[in-house]
């Protein structure tokens, strides 16, 4: 299981990676994508939160300068990657409270998988904003990644 999430979140560092080294090199994102990618890190960083049960300092939504995505992408990947490698068991349910305040309860593996889930859904939605705004969405499909 330790493997196939460091896998997953290689993959996850990659595309992000991509994704800020090609919005760093524009004279202007447009407004969605930095909508979504600053979104994009928030949860990253709250379901890190929540995992660790360690203080929340930003919001769901919060917005972000671009200059300021590859350190905070670093410290969630980083922070996420001490999580897995200090797991004996992905089964263990993590108890939280939502960004509405409502209680919930989730395996560690669920929330793990959803942190890529969330990331590739909204990284398809800035594809979108891409090709929206004239621009070549970037390829990153995890085929493509794994070749």
């Amino acid at each position: 299981m330790k493997a196939f999430f460091h896998q997953l979140f290689d993959y996850n560092f990659y595309c992000n990676k991509k994704l800020i080294a090609s919005c760093s090199e524009m004279k202007s994102v447009p407004d969605e994508v930095i909508r979504l990618f600053s979104h994009v890190l928030n949860a990253h960083y709250l379901w890190n939160a929540r995992i660790l049960n360690t203080k929340i300092d930003r919001e769901v939504w919060q917005l972000h300068e671009v200059a300021l995505w590859a350190e905070m992408h670093y410290q969630n990947q980083r922070a996420t990657f001490e999580i897995i490698r200090n797991t004996d068991n992905f089964e263990r349910r993590i108890d939280y409270q939502n960004s509405e305040g409502r209680m919930y309860s989730n395996s560690l593996q669920d929330i793990l998988f959803h942190i890529i889930n969330h990331s590739t859904h909204h990284r398809a939605q800035m594809a979108t904003a891409f090709r929206n705004n004239n621009l070549e969405p970037l390829t990153l499909d995890y085929i493509f990644y794994k070749r």
